[in-house]
């Protein structure tokens, strides 16, 4: 069975939103080796709506050399969407068809490596819930935001999770893995 894994920039204070504002100076060599590594596992992903947006206007236009540019344009892409129509734009994408609970649980159980979620604080929390992610990395950057989005809302479900495995980088950055408790 494939694993569908999550890998979210995080502040100290829980803030996932917007990380390209508060972590440029806390980004180093192992973080990026640890992306390298989680990126060749990785061979499917998903996005939700307003992260393949985004994405879709800067990504296929980005530099050649540049390391996730030449990962994330060839990877088939599916989209969870509400509002979205039509064919996408950005090569390799397909919009999700049916309910996504569905159309993940069928993926996972097809032939290929990783399934990565990719840009979606929405789309990772829905997965979560649901019991369809396997990983959930946080990578926790030294600062506090002091806004933003967080990952987790007061009512959220209590959820128990185990570490998988976690890595301090020479920055200060924290890379902890996540899964599901089973019990």
């Amino acid at each position: 069975m494939r694993k569908v894994t999550a890998g979210l920039f995080c502040s100290v204070d829980g803030v996932v939103e917007d990380p390209f504002l508060w972590q440029f100076d806390s980004f180093d060599a192992e973080l990026g080796a640890g992306m390298g590594e989680m990126m060749g596992r990785i061979d499917t992903g998903l996005l939700g709506r307003v992260g393949y947006q985004q994405w879709a206007d800067y990504w296929p236009n980005a530099e050649t050399d540049n390391d996730f540019a030449g990962f994330i344009n060839p990877l088939p892409k599916y989209v969870a969407s509400r509002t979205l129509a039509g064919d996408l734009k950005w090569q390799n994408s397909r919009l999700i068809e049916g309910p996504l609970e569905e159309f993940v649980a069928a993926l996972k159980n097809g032939d290929g490596g990783e399934i990565g979620v990719f840009s979606s604080i929405s789309l990772v929390r829905q997965l979560l819930f649901a019991g369809l992610l396997d990983s959930l990395m946080l990578i926790v950057h030294p600062v506090i935001a002091g806004s933003g989005r967080r990952l987790f809302n007061d009512g959220d479900p209590l959820t128990r999770l185990v570490l998988q495995e976690s890595q301090q980088t020479s920055k200060g950055n924290m890379i902890l893995s996540y899964g599901l408790r089973g019990d």
